[in-house]
């Protein structure tokens, strides 16, 4: 899979080591930013990281920044886009079984990179569950991006 990621500089280290496992994983990785621990604002990161998961570029992202709450709400605001917040396995792979998130927010402040690793590995593992009542529930998430303008 073709990963994108980028962060702010609050998360600007623990991206290296995000980028690292995800290589190490067998993904291809675009980074988007930041590329140095100088001030960045998080939404314009999660403007270039939501473009590339929408046209295509890449399957899924993950975004870093000091609690990954920034992040997951600029990425929200992006139609098409379903960003969560996960600091546990469980959270990093339902999100995408029963919800299918493309973007995973992780907050660098919160999870150090043992931990970043884990979620990783279990949001890039995870596949929708391709059933009634979760297809149901994507469209309407699909709906309100429609309605709500």
């Amino acid at each position: 899979m073709k990963i994108v990621i980028g962060s702010d500089h609050a998360g600007w280290a623990l991206k290296g080591a995000v980028i690292a496992h995800v290589k190490a994983l067998g993904h291809e990785v675009i980074d988007v930013g930041s590329h140095d621990p100088k001030p960045v604002d998080f939404p314009d990161i999660a403007g270039a990281l939501t473009s590339k998961v929408l046209s295509g570029e890449a399957q899924r992202g993950i975004m870093v920044c000091g609690t990954g709450v920034g992040a997951s709400i600029a990425a929200n605001k992006v139609r098409g886009i379903r960003a969560a917040v996960c600091h546990d396995i469980h959270s990093a792979h339902q999100s995408v079984e029963h919800d299918d998130v493309n973007v995973m927010c992780i907050g660098a402040q919160i999870v150090g990179p043992w931990l970043a690793n884990d979620l990783v590995g279990s949001f890039l593992d995870a596949k929708f569950v391709d059933n009634e009542d979760h297809r149901r529930r994507v469209a309407k998430l699909h709906e309100m991006d429609s309605a709500f303008k």
